[in-house]
């Protein structure tokens, strides 16, 4: 699945479009590289988000949409100095 797309449908981002604006201003990494838009996503992933304040770490779990259970599994999430 696409970056931009999982982001959308796991709710870690609103829109599509902000994810993928994000990615475009290397605001997200995948497994610690720079990530595009494009790039697939796969479960076993750690994405880091870079948003505001904010850094958030994420590992994927599922590429599934399913009822009551998140795609992701939060590792952490940090407020930037």
């Amino acid at each position: 699945m696409r970056l931009d797309k999982f982001l959308k449908v796991s709710r870690l981002i609103k829109r599509r479009t902000l994810a993928k604006e994000a990615a475009e201003k290397d605001k997200i990494d995948i497994n610690g590289k720079p990530a595009k838009p494009s790039a697939q996503v796969k479960p076993g992933d750690v994405l880091t988000l870079y948003l505001g304040l904010k850094t958030i770490t994420v590992k994927v779990e599922s590429l599934e949409l399913k009822k009551d259970v998140l795609m992701y599994q939060l590792l952490s999430e940090e407020k930037r100095p």
